[in-house]
């Protein structure tokens, strides 16, 4: 009994111990001598496994050191594989690990230029001897109790993009509890990754193998964008600068049927973030883009973002002369190489046709709402290159914030807008927004838009410079459809300090203090009206050249004919609506206007000022012609009255117009008479009464004519000149009040090509004259005025001065004292000036005027802000040598002599200096508008402070005599009677 248990024990330890001897020592030597021997048959680059261990008792398995690749540069490989085995697999029917661990495993993922996976090229593996098709069986069942990566590393480079992509991560953990392929098992994994580069990669959650899905949160920090950018720019040539990314959400996976996936609680970062274009021009730059409260349906094809932020954008975005904005030119493809065709593409053959006729289906759009998205100090750089001289404009800060936006419902969301616009101008616009159709409704308001910015616009039409000009506006913006444009604007604007410059003789045109246009109303391709415009101090200059052209005309630039009218098809132009204009009232306050005739020798020139009145309602679809009422002043004294009504867009059907002129001076009348009468004027006023009536073509005019105390002056050499006598005639005509009064009816159809007004008002004066003068009757004499005790017919003015001194004060309240006793007397005054003492300080002050309207045009263009008149400004001395060279070519018309070049700084400057003044100090034109000011400054004291009716004071023709010992200058004055 002893010795048969004794020899089962022995029996039981030799097993034992056969089995040790088995399962440490021969079975792992012949399981690596096996493995060994199957790398070297099948792998293509050298592999090797160090050791094998394995414990017969506790089914423990590990292996060491594999390594696929060359010494030094394995592809594949690992430190350490751990398995534990356990007994129950034997009869649950499946492979039951207790753990398997994984250390340091090396991947090495490489793409070469053609698309080759290195690690499908490690193993020459013998083809299958199956069929070609097998039905799908169940996975292989397995369970992990615990499976843990430690310390994995992964290099990833991709040859195939136009750079490469290459990006490592050599410390990634992997743990994964209860891992199964059994149906409905689910495992819970934590992944962390992280990049030597800064990046790192934080996931976990639950995963199934059968069916495949998971479901957890994903974490990924400070990626860098570069390492995978060239995918991107392979499809889009942008150039990634700077970029880095960070995403952190809740994720549900499954692929049982159809693929399910589900983001939510997502948020993005982008902070910083900066493109190039290919040529090196920056697009995009991005402080911070943040993206929280996300979510992403895939199966619905819906997208949720509650909140977006961006802060500080920058962006740079250009028109090309085509027409195309250059971010289209350039996602279209990079100039000069077209896009690559994709492989599908290349592959099928020309002529293939699709197999069904069948229309396919349209694809589900998909679906994104934006709860709330705010852009903070965005900018935004616009060019439009089509200008021969590119226009730039800056747009920012700009401020956005939008709520409740959702591509596919109807409904709209709402849109806030604020930003800067050029260099002081600002915009708001707030209101709501349509995508699906596109529709919105929007309050705008702008103020202090710098209206500069249209002058590359203009010029290629006109020859105008555009000094000045800011835009303000409130309005309402209602877009009902795109396709066909159905737009409304309703709303006010104003343009304040608008001021433009005739660029050809560099002289003001048009310009306004302000223009204030109320109740505006806009309907696109119907009609546009405005309640009320109201003009504050506008001004224009109107001029006829000496071939009768206008100054207006000479700034037209010719355009090629019929460029606009070949844009549009014939039967468009014919059948297109007129636009609608109304103008329910324009009211003009303080105006002025400059006309001048340089047919005329010598040339005229006269002036209106504080003009105020209004203007009725104007309309092109109506007959009724617009009211007119308006007051105003010809060279500050001469009152001037223009009431009736008229339809300016059809002048010829309807027109009632009524104009009086009271106390023109006839003197400024010298260069008309000379022409037409052969005599200058040296004395008169002119009241006029003028009636025109239009009635369809048909004209009858009243005009009547008042001249009072005429007198003529020196004869005038003119060819268009009457041959009768006209001293005669003047001396005939006045009544006994000095006055000559004529009525010039007018009448015919102006529908007549061969009808003329002002041939008929000629030949009628004419024969008014000739009769006046074969009526000897009707002479009429004058009254000769006494005088004072003291000399009163002078006054003495200080050399390149208008204004009176205390002496001249007195001596003129004497003088009017003694008009106004004696109120039948009226005063003529003789503007005079001398040029041996004038001229000097009349060159100074006009260099110095020279000065700050040269100063006023810097500050202009320089976009600051200036006072409303040149005259107010202070020009630095160390500002003005710079501007010498300039005034010396402008008005002398000359370079400045070679032999200067040689001067110093200060010696150039003093001669350029002394040129100007000489040049000024001989002008006849300063010489004699000093003496009109002198004799202005006599007449506003005698009005202002004497008390004495304007109507009693003239002006004789200005000249040109000699300054007293003394220096003074004297200016005679004259009295004649009514």
């Amino acid at each position: 009994m002893l010795k048969g248990l004794t020899r089962a024990l022995g029996t039981l330890l030799a097993l034992l111990t056969l089995y040790s001897l088995l399962g440490f020592l021969v079975l792992p030597g012949i399981a690596l001598r096996i493995a060994n021997q199957q790398l070297t048959q099948y792998a293509s680059v050298p592999a090797h496994l160090q050791r094998v261990e394995f414990n017969p008792f506790t089914l423990e398995l590990t292996l060491w050191g594999l390594e696929v690749g060359e010494p030094g540069k394995a592809q594949v490989g690992f430190e350490r594989l751990y398995a534990n085995l356990q007994l129950d697999s034997l009869w649950r029917r499946a492979l039951h690990l207790a753990s398997v661990t994984l250390d340091a495993p090396r991947t090495e993922l490489l793409f070469s230029k053609n698309g080759q996976l290195n690690l499908t090229r490690l193993f020459t593996l013998p083809p299958s001897e199956s069929p070609a098709e097998q039905p799908a069986s169940e996975p292989f069942p397995l369970r992990v109790d615990h499976l843990a990566i430690n310390e994995g590393y992964l290099h990833f480079r991709d040859l195939r993009p136009s750079e490469p992509i290459e990006f490592l991560y050599d410390s990634m953990n992997l743990q994964l509890k209860n891992l199964s392929t059994l149906a409905d098992d689910n495992a819970d994994m934590s992944l962390v990754a992280k990049s030597p580069a800064g990046g790192r990669i934080d996931w976990q959650g639950s995963l199934s193998l059968s069916p495949i899905a998971s479901k957890g949160t994903l974490k990924v920090t400070d990626a860098k964008m570069k390492l995978w950018w060239p995918y991107v720019r392979d499809a889009l040539p942008l150039v990634l600068q700077d970029g880095v990314l960070s995403l952190d959400t809740q994720y549900t996976l499954n692929l049982a049927k159809d693929t399910e996936l589900r983001l939510d609680q997502t948020s993005v970062q982008v902070a910083p973030f900066a493109i190039n274009a290919p040529d090196g021009r920056p697009l995009a730059r991005l402080a911070s883009l943040k993206i929280s409260e996300a979510s992403i349906d895939l199966a619905q094809q819906k997208i949720r973002v509650g909140k977006v932020r961006s802060e500080k954008l920058e962006t740079w975005a250009a028109l090309e002369r085509d027409g195309q904005l250059d971010w289209q030119v350039l996602l279209a493809g990079e100039p000069g190489k077209p896009r690559t065709p994709s492989a599908k593409a290349k592959a099928a053959p020309a002529s293939a046709t699709p197999v069904s006729k069948q229309p396919a289906a349209p694809a589900k759009p998909w679906q994104v709402l934006l709860k709330d998205v705010q852009t903070r100090g965005a900018l935004i750089h616009l060019e439009d290159r089509r200008q021969k001289e590119p226009v730039a404009l800056e747009v920012g800060p700009l401020n956005l914030s939008m709520t409740g936006f959702d591509s596919l419902n109807g409904s709209p969301f709402a849109l806030k807008l604020d930003t800067g616009i050029g260099k002081q101008g600002k915009l708001q616009a707030t209101g709501q927004v349509n995508l699906a159709p596109v529709s919105a409704k929007l309050d705008v308001g702008t103020q202090d838009l710098d209206l500069r910015i249209a002058q590359a616009y203009i010029s290629p039409y006109i020859l105008l410079e555009l000094r000045s000009g800011m835009l303000s506006s409130a309005l309402n913006v209602n877009l009902s459809s795109v396709e066909p444009l159905a737009l409304t604007v309703s709303g006010n604007a104003q343009v304040d300090q608008l001021h433009t410059l005739d660029t050809i003789k560099n002289r003001d045109l048009i310009k306004w203090e302000r223009i204030n246009a109320e109740g505006i109303r806009y309907v696109h391709g119907d009609a546009v009206s405005i309640d009320t415009i109201h003009l504050q101090q506008p001004y224009a200059r109107f001029i006829i050249n000496e071939d009768r052209t206008t100054n207006l005309d000479d700034l037209l630039i010719a355009q090629p004919k019929g460029a606009q009218a070949a844009s549009e098809p014939p039967a468009a132009r014919r059948t297109e609506k007129p636009l609608g204009i109304r103008i329910g009232r324009i009211d003009i306050a303080d105006g002025s206007a400059n006309f001048a005739d340089l047919t005329l020798t010598p040339n005229f020139a006269t002036a209106a000022q504080q003009l105020n009145g209004v203007v009725g309602t104007i309309d092109n679809r109506q007959s009724l012609p617009a009211k007119v009422d308006i007051k105003g002043k010809v060279d500050r004294y001469a009152p001037v009255i223009i009431h009736g009504a008229l339809n300016p867009f059809n002048p010829m059907d309807s027109l009632d117009i009524a104009a009086s002129f009271r106390r023109v001076e006839l003197t400024t009348l010298t260069p008309y008479s000379g022409k037409f009468a052969g005599y200058r004027i040296r004395k008169g006023r002119l009241n006029l009464d003028l009636h025109y009536v239009i009635t369809q073509g048909q004209l009858k005019a009243e005009n009547t004519v008042v001249v009072e105390q005429l007198q003529l002056g020196d004869r005038v050499d003119s060819p268009d000149a009457v041959d009768l006598p006209i001293r005669l005639a003047v001396a005939l005509l006045k009544d006994t009040h000095g006055k000559i009064s004529i009525e010039l009816p007018v009448s015919g159809d102006l529908n007549n090509p061969q009808f003329s007004v002002m041939p008929i008002v000629w030949q009628t004066l004419r024969n008014l004259a000739l009769r006046a003068v074969q009526a000897p009757f009707k002479i009429i004499g004058g009254l000769v005025a006494g005088g004072h005790s003291q000399d009163l017919s002078t006054v003495a003015f200080a050399p390149g001065s208008s204004q009176l001194s205390p002496e001249a004060r007195a001596a003129l309240d004497k003088l009017a004292s003694g008009l106004k006793a004696r109120p039948q007397l009226r005063l003529e005054i003789e503007g005079t000036s001398a040029q041996s003492s004038d001229g000097p300080l009349l060159a100074q002050q006009r260099l110095d005027r020279e000065y700050q309207v040269t100063w006023y045009k810097i500050l202009q263009r320089r976009g600051d802000k200036v006072p409303a008149n040149a005259s107010q400004l202070v020009v630095s001395d160390d500002d003005k040598p710079a501007m010498l060279e300039g005034i010396y070519r402008l008005r002398l018309k000359q370079q400045p002599p070679a032999q200067w070049e040689q001067l110093s700084r200060d010696e150039r400057s003093r001669q350029l200096r002394d040129a100007v003044l000489k040049y000024w100090s001989e002008s006849a034109t300063l010489q004699r508008q000093l003496g009109q000011d002198r004799a202005s400054s006599i007449k506003d004291y005698l009005v202002d402070k004497g008390g004495l009716e304007d109507d009693r004071v003239y002006f004789i023709d200005t000249t040109l005599g000699q300054a007293q010992k003394d220096g003074k200058v004297i200016t005679p004055l004259h009295l004649d009677a009514g």
